[in-house]
């Protein structure tokens, strides 16, 4: 037995060979450029340790997140034609749909839930991203209306969660048509008088912020969201003025009155599960106590009642 060929050799290409490395080990920060461990990452929601600014994530992992123990019932949307228009530009719109359902797992670019947060019965709709950038098209139009019907039977709080680069243009007119149903939903909700709350995150534009989320009964926010209805190149160019620092972020329309709370992911579950149970609660905490006004008013009632007529 050559001991230098069986052992030492071994040995010393085992110390100078490059090992190889995952690639999904780490990920970079598209904000600060930062390398995180995926660990790291994924304990910290999906967002940046060092910059705060909080990644996309799936509207599966949102369910998990703000669902009691991550247990919730999908609901079932009704069928909508697949390729109503018979679009193609570089690809037929079916294979692009193909494509978006391989990369996202879901079947369209929102999901419905129902389920328990905080012990109070909930609705749920969240967006997408990772679907065809969460367009909305003929059935993220039911998606919208499914759960406004299933908050009204279980008289319970609806809450959307957009994530949406706008209408989707392979329906056209379509995709256009579901911004008035989706103000129909809310309305079924508000009717009801049950709570609508809407959390905006990046990126809630075109359609969406013109329909039905900006019409929240709350409105909140993930810290940095970009919220909006055209893009910010875009407004500039048309106005030729320079836009101020941070325009279309949550914070900046916080500061102008668009959104009721910016919150940060790991908070935004306590936050809503607060909302909640002020809404849900109709009974006053303490005694009411006339007004001075109607004290006087209701004395005078009595003195009337009292004379002979």
């Amino acid at each position: 037995m050559n001991w230098i060929t069986n052992y030492v050799r071994p040995k010393i290409q085992a110390l100078v060979t490059k090992r190889d490395v995952p690639d999904d080990l780490w990920e970079k920060c598209p904000n600060c450029g930062q390398m995180i461990f995926h660990r790291e990452l994924e304990a910290n929601l999906k967002v940046c340790p060092h910059c705060n600014h909080h990644m996309r994530i799936s509207a599966r992992k949102r369910m998990e997140l703000l669902f009691d123990d991550s247990q919730f019932s999908t609901i079932e949307l009704p069928a909508s034609p697949p390729d109503p228009l018979k679009f193609r530009d570089r690809k037929r719109y079916g294979e692009r749909l193909k494509e978006a359902g391989a990369q996202s797992k879901e079947n369209e670019a929102i999901l419905v839930a129902h389920g328990k947060m905080g012990g109070l019965p909930i609705v749920l709709a969240a967006f997408n991203f990772e679907f065809m950038a969460g367009s909305m098209g003929i059935a993220v139009g039911e998606g919208l209306l499914a759960p406004a019907r299933r908050a009204v039977l279980q008289e319970a709080p609806l809450i959307v969660i957009p994530a949406s680069g706008g209408a989707r243009m392979q329906e056209g007119i379509l995709s256009l048509m579901q911004m008035p149903r989706s103000i129909v939903a809310v309305e079924m909700v508000k009717e009801a008088g049950l709570p609508y709350i809407v959390v905006l995150t990046d990126p809630t534009t075109g359609g969406v912020t013109a329909s039905f989320a900006m019409l929240g009964d709350i409105a909140l926010a993930e810290s940095g969201a970009i919220i909006g209805f055209a893009g910010q190149r875009v407004i500039q160019e048309t106005i030729r003025e320079v836009l101020p620092p941070g325009f279309q972020r949550s914070e900046y329309l916080l500061d102008h009155g668009m959104v009721d709370m910016v919150v940060t992911r790991a908070e935004m579950r306590d936050k809503l599960i607060g909302l909640l149970k002020l809404l849900n609660d109709k009974t006053p905490s303490a005694t009411v106590v006339p007004l001075k006004g109607e004290e006087a008013m209701a004395t005078d009632a009595e003195i009337v009642a009292e004379e002979p007529a």
